[in-house]
């Protein structure tokens, strides 16, 4: 089958050949258009989420370093409370294990307490701040029973006045001898670390 366009035919499409052309322009041109402001768009959120997230780190970080912050200032002051940013004051510490002795009637109470030095931390980690000092103190108790012992051990270990951990802590029992009733009936040797802290800045 053939088809003939005369000339006059052709002069007569022309138009409709060109809105045609205008037409397929126009759509492509929407198309590529959409394309763009989509692939935009989906950056644009990919950025906005990106930047929400940052923010939210931020944030986040924010509130750790206040939360750092408040727990450091409590902290602070208990050691303050404490007396651990305060030089040593040996004769402090021998009236308060004096008082201890009354309080839990223990019948005998020795004691030495060692030079002061740097503690040695675990992981030889150190502070920017302060030093951490120590005096190891050794003592042996004598009482009635264990009771006067352990209340008297714990009442360092818990002294708010001083940071005192014990290291070491052996009780044994004691040997009677004669007939007098009230006599020590056990012994312990204890050795605990006199812990202070001095600002570095002091020095």
């Amino acid at each position: 089958m053939k088809f003939v366009f005369s000339a006059e035919g052709a002069r007569a499409l022309r138009s409709s050949w060109t809105l045609l052309g205008l037409a397929i322009v126009v759509g492509v041109s929407i198309v590529g258009g959409s394309t763009y402001f989509l692939e935009r768009e989906k950056r644009e959120n990919v950025g906005s989420s990106r930047r929400v997230q940052e923010a939210r780190s931020r944030v986040e970080a924010a509130r750790r370093e206040r939360d750092n912050l408040q727990e450091s200032s409590e902290v602070f002051r208990t050691l303050v409370s404490r007396g651990l940013l305060q030089s040593e004051k040996r004769l402090d510490l021998v009236e308060f294990l004096n008082t201890l002795r009354l309080q839990h009637q223990l019948f005998g109470l020795d004691y030495e307490i060692a030079p002061q030095r740097t503690l040695q931390l675990p992981g030889g980690r150190n502070f920017p701040a302060v030093d951490v000092l120590a005096s190891r103190v050794k003592f042996r108790v004598r009482a009635l029973h264990e009771g006067d012992v352990l209340g008297f051990v714990d009442a360092i270990a818990n002294s708010r006045q001083g940071f005192y951990p014990v290291d070491r802590c052996v009780m044994r029992r004691v040997e009677q001898s004669g007939t007098v009733l009230l006599q020590p009936r056990v012994e312990a040797d204890c050795t605990l670390e006199w812990i202070t802290l001095k600002a570095k800045r002091a020095a």
